[in-house]
């Protein structure tokens, strides 16, 4: 009846059906979120403690779309993602260079926030961090003790595999194969290879903090389950991040926030990403192709690497290349081409369904760009209302952040330019060719092409 009432009330205000990819079910399912005057999401952060890769901005873009898609359909939305700032990576850095957490911690996360930024992402609604949630983290490991989900042994407090029923069926791993998975981590105060920390000792040389155990710190799949609870209660909406999570991370949040609060389901829709490769191979710094963010961004302007970025499926892999990266620009050359034909053009009122059926169809990011092109085709023959639609679906896709002129021109030295331009101008008015081509070349060098018009104007564009 409930479900009948919502698609009646969505009918009723012209909202799209929305169709996702559940990882919990294995399918793809219909949207029905738990209050539709109020959607909540989750994504799993960032682990602060060095510059993000190629592969953590996939994560985000995606997510940043899911979430300017669900923004259209619903009146709100409340966008939740972590950093998690307690790990023994962070740990080891910060004794390496005797440094507190907090100092190792604070450049990553303010690079975070620029590199993100400049792929137009949108900043979360609330931004928790773990170390400002170690009330939540031990109550919830109080509550896991108290349900008999959990025991203490040798200062640490672990999880009990074995007194979950459910574990297991998320990831669809079998016994075998999650004790297979904790070979690694066999330690003699386990009751079983796959029980997982919720919390650990600290030495006097790393960070703690005060607990009914003694001084320690928390595991890492605890952190989330605390946070997400905190700021987004008991059930919510979707929860996102990427395929390599789903075991043993996503499993493990699962399991100790249903076990700590009975009834619950936690998340309803579980959205994971594929990670990419980076000319076809997986990346890895032994094979010298890790792409650091940064550096990919001092390459290329930020809109086209999230662009390379959607022009995949979310749930296929994606190959992040050079020449990936240069066709993604050319692309954006033709859209901004398109909307370089209607001067002072504004977006439409609303999103073209071209462009948005693809999008609620589990996030077709393909078809959606497919749709772009059939509306670029349209504005570069003289519709302007379709350059109007054009800019309206770059809101939803995080697209056409700058203006034509912007785009073409950005990211050079205007003032060196505009001195060549000028002897340019100077040398075809005096039919001196040979140093009107010289110029042609220097300004080139700066990245620029220009193209000459009729009557002796001119327009530039970034190589």
């Amino acid at each position: 009846m409930r479900l009948d009432l919502e698609q009646k009330l969505a009918e009723e205000a012209g909202i799209m059906e929305l169709t996702l990819f559940n990882t919990r079910t294995r399918g793809k399912e219909i949207f029905h979120p738990i209050d539709p005057a109020n959607v909540r999401v989750y994504l799993c952060g960032p682990t602060v403690y060095d510059r993000a890769h190629i592969g953590n901005a996939r994560n985000v873009v995606m997510f940043d779309i899911l979430v300017r898609l669900l923004r259209k359909l619903y009146p709100r939305v409340t966008y939740v993602r972590n950093i998690t700032d307690i790990d023994d990576k962070i740990n080891a850095r910060a004794k390496e260079r005797g440094l507190s957490i907090d100092a190792v911690t604070e450049g990553p996360i303010r690079y975070y926030h620029e590199d993100m930024g400049a792929l137009y992402a949108l900043p979360p609604d609330i931004e928790p961090r773990a170390t400002d949630h170690l009330g939540e983290i031990i109550d919830i490991i109080q509550r896991l003790l108290a349900n008999g989900h959990a025991y203490e042994a040798e200062g640490h407090v672990m999880f009990a595999v074995a007194s979950d029923a459910d574990y297991g069926k998320f990831s669809g791993r079998s016994l075998e194969d999650l004790i297979a998975g904790a070979r690694v981590e066999v330690a003699p105060y386990k009751r079983d290879a796959g029980d997982f920390v919720l919390w650990k000792p600290s030495s006097d040389d790393l960070p703690g903090w005060d607990s009914p155990w003694g001084r320690g710190r928390p595991g890492w799949h605890i952190e989330c389950s605390a946070m997400s609870h905190k700021h987004l209660g008991e059930n919510f909406d979707i929860h996102g991040g990427g395929d390599d999570l789903i075991f043993p991370h996503h499993e493990n949040e699962i399991a100790q926030s249903c076990c700590a609060f009975p009834g619950s389901t936690f998340a309803n829709v579980w959205v994971h990403n594929r990670m990419l490769l980076v000319n076809g191979e997986k990346m890895s710094k032994s094979l010298g192709n890790f792409k650091v963010l940064h550096d990919v961004l001092e390459t290329a302007p930020g809109e086209a690497v999230r662009f390379l970025l959607m022009r995949a499926h979310y749930r296929s892999t994606l190959d992040f290349s050079d020449a990936g990266l240069v066709e993604a620009r050319k692309e954006l050359d033709r859209f901004y081409r398109a909307l370089e034909r209607h001067p002072g053009v504004t977006a439409a009122a609303e999103v073209p369904e071209s462009v948005l059926a693809p999008l609620c169809d589990d996030l077709n990011t393909p078809g959606a760009i497919a749709a772009l092109h059939a509306l670029a085709d349209a504005a570069m023959a003289g519709d302007a209302a379709a350059g109007a639609s054009l800019l309206a679906a770059g809101g939803v896709l995080g697209l056409f952040n700058v203006t034509p002129k912007e785009w073409f021109e950005g990211g050079i030295d205007q003032s060196a330019i505009n001195d060549l331009v000028n002897q340019r101008v100077a040398a075809r008015k005096n039919k001196d060719f040979v140093e009107s081509d010289r110029l042609r070349a220097e300004i080139a060098k700066h990245g620029v092409i220009i193209e000459d018009g009729p009557g002796g104007t001119y327009t530039l564009r970034k190589a």
